[in-house]
Order: structure tokens, then C-alpha cells, then sequence
């Protein structure tokens, strides 16, 4: 008996309609043959592996040949934890003792003394309410050792690891066996760059305490955790973006209406399910140019620690028939492979215009057609959650607005007084302002503006500043007032009115769905 594999097979028999080469087409007709002809293929058994199982000659993938079609997928959290306790089975790793780790161990190690009928489980009650007050890791470590037996602090230090390797597991979403080895290596090469200058490469032997030092700490792997990504998202990954709700001045309503509808979901989804409720497909931020659309889409991927897909219309429309489909499919299975994921459509109006209005785009329409599938068709999006943000709202074909496809609709609306200063604040927190600078004022006088325009009003008084004294230590009242105006708003009441029409209407729209349901 005999097993023959063939790596990447997609290569050898590709769909022979597909081939251009005769000499493609003769290798694919030999291997089925081989594999199902009238000679008996006795003890032999073939595997094939692929990626690309879809680029794969049909005739192959019928009984009699492979019979069996196995798919090995993206391990999800506890096969990313199996994984990572292969990888750093022989690694010096550090037990790191920050709270976040050593409580959930010490209950740990508490239920298994309890378990096993062991009375000092009784003490582990104590140990742990000295250590909650804690804050830094080297008291806690000192209070740990002055009253923990040595036979119990080895099993401590296990339960620490177990769990400082659980974090790591919530945080790699999408990472496959690969991507979690290059992890590993990573962090180890970390851990090796720190003692290099202690290392004389002149001895023929590392020292004993230079060995003892090596340790691989949780620090380690949190700075890799930045710099290697998920295989599956190479060619789709947007780098999280650095920016924080902090960043995103006022807007207190949208911001809770986001987190409630994009952050709850990704970070608590056990929670959903224990009401039986669905969280919501999609968000639709929609407001006048400059409000911070794009910014708060930015603040929720990194608040919520979710992947991030940034999609933009251009690189979704082609020329040949069916490559636009092709790419939004492939967008929503990575987003499903490394779930939880968020997918940014910005300027969502260009690839999702309404069916009908022009008889010159059908490439757009086969677009929508498919976008509307992906989002609430057969195949559930679970962990994945689409936001749109468009200052066309009135455009955007009218089933993606309904429940199931974008169930939200958060209007960004132009900053009150009290936003404009919060904006203010931001863009002028690294900004030497002298004493007449009154933020407060500012943000009165610039009725209209919105958070594209303040930053643009803060960049011209440096840009002031600078023309009248390249030395200049600091920005004053004056150059604001000056950069007022020559920037005018980019929003005018019309603008406004529109959109708060559209909002109105959206709120009608609604209201009819809820009472067509029953419970409006």
C-alpha cells in the first residue's frame, strides 16, 4: 500500500477550458485517468492539497476520484491556544505578573486545589485579595513568593503562562498554524535582541546567568502581535488605524450609537446570544463632507480589536465581466475568515448607487446585486460587520437600507459649540499657544465648520505664525482669527436642510417597517 500526495494540485489540473496549452489539458485528462480508468488503482491512495480548490478541473472532484473533500480552516480560539502551547513548549517564557493574568490564574489554581481536595485552596482566597490592590508586577510578584509555598507558586506559574497564552489566542483573529509559529519566532527573536550586548562572541560558551536571563516575556509578543499580520489578509489588511475615541472630538450621540452597534457585537457576541438577538449587518454613517465619517470608522477598528478590511470603489469596479462580483466575494470571505473583522466601504455611493438609473452601468448593478447578497443572503456573516459612510445618502439603492443589510442609519451631523471646542482641543493639544489663545471663542465663532475645517483653521495659524517669524514660539489669538478668515465653511444651510431631510425620511421609512412587522 502506497499514499501519493500532490502539493498545490491546482497546478498540475487546472479547469481545462481555462488552459490555453495542450500540454495542460494532456496532464489533467492522465491524472483522471489514472486516478478512475478501466486499470485497477490497486492500494494506492492519493491526497491532493490546494488553495485555490475552485481553479480545480471539476472532473477531478467527483466520487470515484477524490472522493472526499476536507477543508482544514482558520482555527478558531481554542485551536489557536493548541497551537500556540506547541510552539512554546520548549520556550523559556516569563510569567508576567500583571493582574490581568494572575487573578483568573490564581482562581484557576484555586478550583483545582478545591477539586482535588486540597484545604489550601482557603489560602488562595487570601492571596488574592492582598494582590487586587496591587498595581505594579514586582509587588505582586514579592507578595506571591513571600506567602506561597514553592510546590504551589511552580503551579502558579504555569496557570499564569495558560493564560498569558489565552490572551494571546483572543488577540491573533485570522491567524492560522503559520502565522502563529512566525508569531512565536518573532517574539523569541525579541527576547535575543535584548541580552545581545550582554553576549561576549568572542567565548566559545554563553555563561550560565546569560542563559538564565533569557526569558521570553509578555511584552515580547505584544510588540509581534504588531508586526505580523494574518496570511489570509495580505492582500486585503488595512493596518488598524492609531486612532482613538479621544481623537474624535464631540459627536458624543453617533459615537454611542456606534459602539453600541459595532463594538457590543465584536466584543461581547456571548452576550447577544444570551438574549437570542441578532447584532446589527451594517452601520451607515451619512453627514456633510469633513464631519468625521472616515475618522469614526477608524476609532471603532481600533477600539474594538477587531481586523480591519478598508474597501474603496475604484478598486472594486473592472472592465472584464464578473471581476467586480469576484472581488466583493473575496472581500467577504477574508472578512469571514478572520472574523471578528469590520469592512469600510468609504464613498459607498460610487459602487452602490440605485439599480436603473443609468442603462450604461450594468458592472455596478451586478456590484449591488452581489453586495446585497453577501450581506443578507444564505450564508451567515457572523462576527463580521459592514460600515458605509457616504455624503450621498439620497443615491444609495434602496435595499441596502433596509433591516438585515444596513440596519443602522447614524446621521453625522455638523459640530455644536461644544464639539468645535472639543475639536479645538485636539488639534491644538501639541500646538505652543500663547495666552490670548481662547479656545472657547474659537469654537463660538466658527458656526458651520466642521472637523475638516477646524483642522484646516489650526494648520493655517501655524502655517502664519511661521511666514511672519520662522522662529516663532507660538501661536496667537490673532493668527486664528486671520486663518477664520481666509478658510470659509465647507457646509452651507442648504447642505444641512438636505440632509436633515433625508433623515426625516429615513425615520418615516422605518417607522412604516416596524409597523408592516407588527410592532411599530
Amino acid at each position: 500500500p502506497s499514499i501519493i500526495f500532490i502539493d498545490e494540485i491546482d497546478s498540475i489540473a487546472p479547469k481545462r477550458e481555462e488552459v490555453t496549452g495542450e500540454v495542460e489539458r494532456r496532464v489533467v485528462a492522465q491524472l483522471l485517468t489514472l486516478m478512475d480508468g478501466l486499470e485497477e488503482r490497486g492500494q494506492v491512495i492519493v491526497i491532493g492539497a490546494t488553495n485555490r480548490i475552485e481553479a480545480i478541473d471539476p472532473a477531478l472532484r467527483r466520487p470515484g476520484r477524490f472522493d472526499r473533500e476536507i477543508e482544514i480552516g482558520v482555527p478558531d480560539r481554542d485551536g489557536r491556544y493548541e497551537i500556540l502551547q506547541i510552539h512554546t513548549r520548549n520556550m523559556p517564557l516569563e510569567p508576567d505578573y500583571s493582574l490581568e493574568f494572575i487573578l483568573p490564574a490564581l482562581e484557576r489554581l484555586k478550583k483545582t486545589l478545591k477539586e482535588n481536595g486540597d484545604n489550601r485552596y482557603r489560602d488562595i482566597d487570601f492571596i488574592i485579595e492582598e494582590v487586587r490592590d496591587l498595581e505594579k508586577k514586582e509587588e505582586i510578584k514579592k507578595a506571591i513568593e513571600s506567602w506561597m509555598p514553592e510546590d504551589l507558586k511552580e503551579e502558579l506559574d504555569r496557570e499564569v503562562i495558560k493564560a498569558m497564552l489565552r490572551y494571546i489566542a483572543d488577540q491573533t483573529h485570522g491567524f492560522v498554524g503559520a502565522d502563529i509559529e512566525a508569531l512565536c519566532k518573532e517574539a523569541a527573536m525579541k527576547a535575543l535582541r535584548r541580552i545581545l550586548p550582554e553576549i561576549d562572541f568572542n567565548e566559545e560558551e554563553l555563561p550560565q546567568e546569560i542563559l538564565e536571563n533569557l526569558k521570553v516575556t509578555m511584552d515580547d509578543f505584544k510588540e509581534s502581535l504588531k508586526e505580523i499580520e494574518p496570511s489570509a489578509m495580505r492582500e486585503v489588511l488595512v493596518e488598524v488605524p492609531n486612532v482613538r475615541w479621544e481623537d474624535v472630538g464631540g459627536l458624543e450621540d453617533v459615537k454611542r450609537e456606534i459602539i453600541e452597534a459595532v463594538e457590543w457585537p465584536l466584543k461581547y457576541p456571548e452576550k447577544f446570544r444570551k438574549f437570542g438577538i441578532k447584532p446589527p449587518k451594517g452601520v451607515l454613517l451619512y453627514g456633510p463632507p469633513g464631519t468625521g465619517k472616515t475618522l469614526i470608522a477608524k476609532a471603532v477598528a481600533n477600539e474594538s480589536e477587531a481586523n480591519f478590511i478598508s474597501v474603496k470603489g475604484s478598486e472594486l469596479l473592472s472592465k472584464w465581466l464578473g471581476e467586480s462580483e469576484k472581488a466583493v466575494r473575496k472581500i467577504f470571505r477574508k472578512a469571514r475568515q478572520v472574523a471578528p473583522c469590520i469592512i469600510f466601504f468609504d464613498e459607498i455611493d460610487a459602487i452602490a448607487p440605485m439599480r436603473g438609473l443609468d442603462e450604461g452601468s450594468r458592472a455596478v448593478e451586478r456590484v449591488v446585486n452581489q453586495l446585497l447578497t453577501e450581506m443578507d443572503g444564505l450564508e451567515e456573516l457572523d462576527g463580521v460587520i459592514v460600515i458605509g459612510a457616504t455624503n450621498r445618502p439620497d443615491i444609495l439603492d434602496p435595499a441596502l437600507l433596509r433591516p438585515g443589510r444596513f440596519d443602522r442609519l447614524v446621521y453625522v451631523r455638523p459640530p455644536d459649540k461644544e464639539s468645535r471646542y472639543a475639536i479645538f482641543k485636539i488639534h491644538t493639544r501639541e500646538m505652543p499657544l500663547a495666552d490670548d489663545v481662547d479656545l472657547e471663542e474659537l469654537a463660538a465663532i466658527t458656526g458651520g465648520y466642521v472637523g475638516a475645517d477646524i483642522e484646516a483653521i489650526c494648520r493655517e495659524a501655524v502655517m502664519l505664525a511661521l511666514r511672519e517669524n520662522m522662529n516663532a514660539e507660538k501661536v496667537e489669538m490673532r493668527h486664528f482669527l486671520e486663518a477664520i478668515r481666509k478658510i470659509k465653511p465647507s457646509v452651507t444651510e442648504s447642505m444641512i436642510s438636505f440632509y436633515e431631510r433625508f433623515e426625516e425620511r429615513a425615520k418615516e421609512i422605518k417607522k412604516r417597517e416596524k409597523a408592516l412587522l407588527g410592532y411599530g
